[in-house]
């Protein structure tokens, strides 16, 4: 069998696209051009890659075993790159970073700041649910990811670097804004509008309900913190969300914190990577940036 790294990229691109069209966008190629890359491939593996019909592109068994190395091999070469460059003693490479929806409140900041001292370096950001957090994670897509506390059964490495108090919140006239020291049990019996129950927020609130015997009312489902806080001053229901959310909301007064009986939920927020990663300098030094410099970088919003 003989392939060529130009090959296996194109592979990649129709693979992960799930189209020839759109791979021939990536690579800068014509699609007849793309095609016969693949042929090639194929007669030079002796079985078929791709399943292709209609418009519909699929991997076949064998498709799915060399996705996953080239893969690998994408991955090794970029390490194999920024290793290479350290030894030139550049202070420039690459950085990947993955990081939950409601991170994204603080982290543009943090990356500004970070930039600053490595200002060669170029640094890509995806932002996205705890799902695909951890499918970046599991794939090795990403150098690190900023999130909650990452899963048991994942091998994964996860540093704290910041507390992430969740809070109730409800709009400034609500029967309950003005009270103080709110038992538990009442506030579980208000509507309540939710995160998605594969959230790390979602996962953390249902957990502190049933420790303290008591049953969520979960009401609407929002995937995003930003849609909750817009249902809460709709008056829809009352809401949790990590404090970090609220600074303009506060700010404003369109949003409240309720004083709620053995709230805030402390959770923390985390650096993780899979273990055993080999981290860059850049990574490394982002790494230790964020331990030591976050939480005085980063005010938590006063309520």
């Amino acid at each position: 069998m003989h392939l060529t790294l130009k090959q296996l990229q194109i592979f990649e691109a129709v693979a992960l696209r799930r189209s020839y069209t759109q791979a021939a966008k990536e690579m800068f190629m014509t699609q007849p051009a793309v095609s016969m890359q693949i042929k090639q491939m194929e007669g030079s593996i002796g079985l078929p890659l791709l399943d292709r019909t209609g418009r519909q592109v699929t991997l076949t068994e064998a498709g799915e075993e060399l996705l996953h190395y080239a893969a690998v091999i994408r991955q090794q070469l970029d390490e194999a790159e920024l290793v290479l460059d350290e030894l030139k003693g550049l202070k420039r490479g690459r950085l990947h970073l993955t990081m939950a929806s409601t991170a994204n409140y603080f982290a543009p900041h943090l990356l500004a700041t970070f930039h600053h001292e490595y200002p060669g370096a170029k640094m890509s950001l995806d932002v996205t649910n705890r799902a695909g957090l951890l499918k970046a994670l599991d794939d090795n897509s990403t150098d690190i990811a900023i999130m909650g506390r990452p899963p048991k059964g994942h091998n994964f490495v996860g540093i704290p670097f910041m507390p992430n108090p969740l809070v109730v919140v409800a709009w400034p006239d609500h029967p309950l804004a003005k009270r103080k020291k709110i038992a538990l049990s009442e506030v579980a019996n208000e509507p309540f509008i939710v995160r998605e129950r594969d959230s790390g927020t979602r996962i953390a609130t249902d957990r502190f309900f049933a420790e303290h015997e008591l049953e969520l009312n979960a009401g609407m489902e929002m995937n995003r913190s930003e849609a909750i806080k817009q249902a809460v001053e709709a008056e829809l229901g009352l809401g949790i969300v990590s404090l970090h959310t609220l600074e303009m909301e506060l700010a404003l007064k369109k949003i409240c914190v309720l004083d709620v009986e053995d709230f805030p939920i402390m959770r923390h927020w985390y650096i993780v990577h899979p273990k055993g990663k080999r981290f860059s300098a850049l990574a490394s030094a982002f790494t230790e940036f964020v331990k030591n410099e976050a939480e005085a970088l980063l005010e938590i919003p006063e309520y």
